[in-house]
């Protein structure tokens, strides 16, 4: 038995290479890639009949026969992996259906290996669109927190240890900011997909007179790729998006590590419904963060999946092989839908999450928090250097624990005692002044710095994020409109091409 793909071969594969690598393969990738391998055939067709290279006849034929297969779909395809890979196996049932001599004309001047770097830029480019809406979704999220919260009063933490007061608002404020950024590394990295490698062949173009523009604008690119060689053998396009998928899967389990603290009964700052909560199979009064858990350990999994793109293709020769432009993709594949899916979820837990206003307020008043204003008071009103007043209020608080008293149980009579021993006078603070310096409400209000907590401060940065986000909409709508309108042409073309 010879190969079913090529005469060079005088052997059949070996079945151990159709079990291990040709039939995962193709139920890996011959349905996920059809529609692509599809769009790309359409394009190819169009193109070699406007330049010339393809008579009426075998067009017409051509073109009705991918309009047919484009209706029946990759599971009217019957998967051989003798014939190794998709294009094989969709090739062979093109030419079941046109003819051997309609059929093998489709093939002029490309390569499976320009097929599959324009595949894989089609299909990554639908991969990062899926995934900035979600982010923008995820982003809208934070931004309707932020607003909704902005003077809900809760304690700041730096080292999991109460630091300063802010808001539950500020600090989706905070996160929001790292959405936006997540979104731009994402939009950014779509940039580098704007040119098409399809016409640069194996790896040195065609003698024939093809037309790459046209191809291009077939299948929505702004231009072609410049040089074949690069074409085939580069993927850093997904290298890039990965790269802004793996930050933002690391920011995400940052702050899903932050709720899955709070949420705890022993920090009681947040709460979440029951809808994104799961429960114990022996203990009944158990309501688990599965989510939080779920983007913890995915940011994990993407890192694992971004090393492993890059080890795959790190000593591949620079042109296209297996391992360097098939196996290095497998990894950012999954990782591509694994961040959408985080995505997705992060949205949902920012949207679901509820803040436990009073206990929060509560613990800024009594966990020292406020420490750092009363230094500040003592700076402006006593007349000590702020390291003067590091040491004082530091004392005052070494005393207030000593004694199991809470921060909001300060007075003016504790500061003094710790000035007379610190510099030999009483600092002379009024206590309506120490009052105020330890409200977090207050202190947090006084905060109107740029970038600060108060929360007018927070909803003017959030209406410029807003401005922002609806851009970044607009930008995301007007690609996939351009999108549309390269495929309704392809379409329009090839009906009518069909009808030849």
């Amino acid at each position: 038995m010879e190969s079913k793909v090529s005469r060079r071969l005088r052997q059949a594969t070996a079945p151990e290479i159709c079990e291990y690598i040709y039939e995962p393969r193709l139920a890996r990738e011959f349905a996920s890639g059809f529609a692509y391998l599809t769009q790309i055939n359409q394009a190819h067709l169009l193109m070699l009949r406007r330049a010339g290279l393809l008579a009426p006849q075998a067009a017409a034929q051509l073109a009705r026969v991918l309009r047919q297969m484009e209706r029946e779909g990759p599971a009217a395809v019957p998967l051989d992996p003798q014939r190794e890979d998709a294009y094989f196996n969709y090739e062979a049932r093109l030419i079941e259906l046109a003819g051997v001599e309609a059929g093998g004309r489709l093939h002029i001047a490309r390569s499976r290996n320009d097929i599959l770097a324009t595949h894989d830029r089609l299909r990554a480019r639908d991969a990062g669109l899926a995934l900035m809406d979600a982010v923008c979704d995820a982003w809208q999220r934070a931004l309707d927190g932020a607003r909704e919260y902005a003077g809900v009063v809760m304690p700041g933490y730096t080292h999991l240890q109460a630091a300063q007061p802010i808001t539950y608002g500020y600090y989706l404020a905070a996160v929001a900011e790292t959405l936006g950024r997540d979104l731009g590394r994402l939009e950014a990295a779509l940039a580098g997909l704007e040119a098409c490698p399809l016409g640069a062949g194996a790896l040195a173009g065609t003698a024939f007179p093809i037309q790459r523009e046209e191809t291009a604008r077939l299948l929505g690119f702004a231009a072609c790729t410049s040089n074949a060689l690069d074409s085939v053998a580069s993927r850093d396009f997904a290298w890039e998006l990965l790269a802004a998928m793996t930050v933002a899967a690391v920011t995400w389990s940052r702050v899903a590590q932050d709720f899955y603290v709070w949420s705890t009964p022993e920090f009681g700052l947040i709460e979440f419904p029951d809808s994104v909560a799961g429960t114990s199979s022996i203990m009944p009064q158990k309501k688990n963060p599965v989510v939080l858990e779920y983007l913890k350990g995915k940011a994990g999994h993407m890192i694992g999946l971004q090393a492993a793109a890059l080890s795959s293709v790190k000593e591949s020769n620079f042109t296209h092989t297996g391992h360097g432009n098939r196996e290095s993709m497998r990894s950012f594949w999954e990782a591509a839908q694994e961040c959408e899916r985080g995505a997705r979820l992060f949205g949902l837990v920012l949207g679901a999450a509820r803040p436990l206003r009073a206990h929060m307020e509560a613990r800024a008043r009594q966990d020292f928090s406020m420490a750092t204003d009363l230094a500040d008071a003592l700076v402006r009103q006593a007349d000590v250097s702020f390291r003067q007043a590091h040491h004082i209020v530091g004392a005052v608080v070494r005393q207030a624990l000593d004694q199991g008293l809470p921060a909001d149980a300060i007075t003016a009579q504790m500061i003094d005692a710790a000035g007379r021993e610190q510099l030999g006078r009483p600092m002379g603070l009024d206590p309506r002044t120490v009052a105020r310096c330890l409200d977090p409400v207050a202190g947090v209000a006084a905060r109107a710095v740029p970038g600060g907590p108060a929360p007018e401060r927070v909803a003017a940065r959030a209406r410029e994020q807003d401005d922002a986000l609806r851009a970044a909409r607009q930008r995301l709508a007007a690609r996939r409109a351009a999108l549309a309108q390269a495929a309704q042409s392809r379409e329009q073309a090839l009906e009518a091409l069909a009808a030849g």
